[in-house]
């Protein structure tokens, strides 16, 4: 059996203002054809489908578009819901879209009821854990501590794999929405962030929405011992904690902190004793993201950066004093330029002295000219400030004398 692992779609999401909307139909066009291209059996999808719990019409029409493709070029869907998903929302009708081969797995009681599909060596078994967070299941499942995360997961995968032992251990795959790392469970809650010391952790960019409640819900790759292959959600870069855990990412670059991330998914072939091959397949960027970093006339000027000019960019400009109507200049070269920071190359040292002593015995103009200084990275005025300043105060001293 072929599986094509995916998550994170983020259907409806915004890049600083734009709708992302046609660039993710892109990608997902693309995914349909690596499912006809490659004979892939089923699509998985781990989590965050939406961006939103309240999506809009046309995420809806992309999200049925994607769908049918797939179905038509023969692999059927299994999904289950993000911590950005609305649950009820991306589970309503599953039913009976299930009949159709899309299975949509939202209610926290299915974990452990797994959709089956048969391929030539037998059943395989399909778990959806969708997110689920303590405060709102621990009701579900009276004397069973689930204060964090770690323990829904915990109590969710055991579920699992007593099920798994009463089916005679039929090959299995679980979809899960979590942010785990590749550390031992007895660490885990101890963990803030994944470190370098977690080799194969998961690295979060700036747009997952924090689900790790100060770290006390990061998830020990150990809990997900068992299945043959766990397809993982909710990290946006693509990532192996073991052979048989993986995250995919997402399909499109969502920040400037995942733009040397590879987008793409996991195709995962099982055979007759279980995991056989994983391989990564890439899937195209409609419009990539670029950092430029730069003096304004230098960005503006050099052909090195013609390769950018189609691109998204993030660009943080280096001169000394930030330049006037900066975004709109470097637009006429990098029209999808949609974030700029000013970071000088030279900053100025701050003055030791108080601001009345620098004020002491100084002229208006020379009052004037060192604020400029200040404000400016200690730049001073400019041979045409400085005639217009003194010009203004002279006009201003003309006006008083005359009151």
């Amino acid at each position: 059996m072929r599986i094509l692992h995916t998550s994170d779609w983020h259907i409806g999401r915004t890049f600083h203002g734009h709708s992302t909307l046609e660039n993710l139909g892109t990608v997902l066009d693309a995914l349909a054809a690596v499912v006809r291209e490659k004979a892939v059996d089923v699509v998985v999808v781990a989590g965050d489908v939406f961006d939103s719990a309240t999506p809009a019409r046309e995420a809806f029409d992309v999200l049925s578009g994607a769908i049918r493709q797939i179905r038509e070029a023969g692999a059927y869907v299994v999904i289950t819901s993000g911590n950005h998903d609305s649950a009820t929302r991306l589970g309503f009708q599953s039913e009976w879209a299930g009949l159709a081969g899309i299975h949509v797995i939202t209610r926290p009681e299915q974990f452990d009821e797994p959709v089956v599909i048969d391929d030539a060596y037998g059943p395989v078994l399909f778990y959806g854990i969708p997110y689920l967070e303590p405060a709102l299941v621990r009701h579900l499942y009276p004397g069973v501590e689930m204060r964090r995360h770690a323990q829904v997961l915990g109590y969710a995968t055991q579920r699992i794999r007593d099920d798994i032992a009463r089916r005679d251990g039929a090959r299995s795959v679980v979809l899960s929405h979590a942010f785990v790392v590749n550390v031992p469970s007895a660490s885990a809650s101890n963990v803030t962030v994944p470190t370098a010391s977690a080799a194969a952790s998961s690295e979060a960019s700036d747009v997952e929405r924090d689900i790790t409640a100060g770290g006390l819900d990061l998830v020990s790759v150990d809990v997900f011992d068992g299945p043959d292959y766990v397809a993982l959600g909710h990290i946006h870069g693509r990532s192996t904690l073991t052979p048989a855990i993986r995250y995919s990412g997402a399909p499109l670059h969502y920040s400037f902190g995942e733009a040397t991330k590879p987008r793409g998914a996991w195709l995962v072939e099982l055979d007759a004793g279980g995991l056989d091959t994983v391989e990564w397949v890439d899937l195209p960027v409609p419009r990539p993201l670029t950092v430029l970093t730069g003096e304004l006339a230098e960005l503006l000027a050099d052909p090195a950066y013609a390769s950018a000019e189609g691109h998204f960019v993030s660009v943080v400009l280096t001169d000394q004093v930030r330049p006037i109507d900066g975004m709109r200049r470097i637009q006429t070269r990098f029209p999808h330029a949609v974030a700029l920071t000013h970071q000088p190359s030279v900053v100025a040292e701050l003055p030791a002295a108080s601001y009345s002593e620098r004020l002491h015995a100084r002229s208006d103009s020379e009052v004037v000219a060192g604020f400029l200084e200040f404000v400016r990275n200690g730049a001073g005025p400019t041979d045409a400030e400085s005639e217009l300043i003194v010009e203004v105060i002279a006009e201003q001293a003309a006006q008083e004398s005359t009151a």
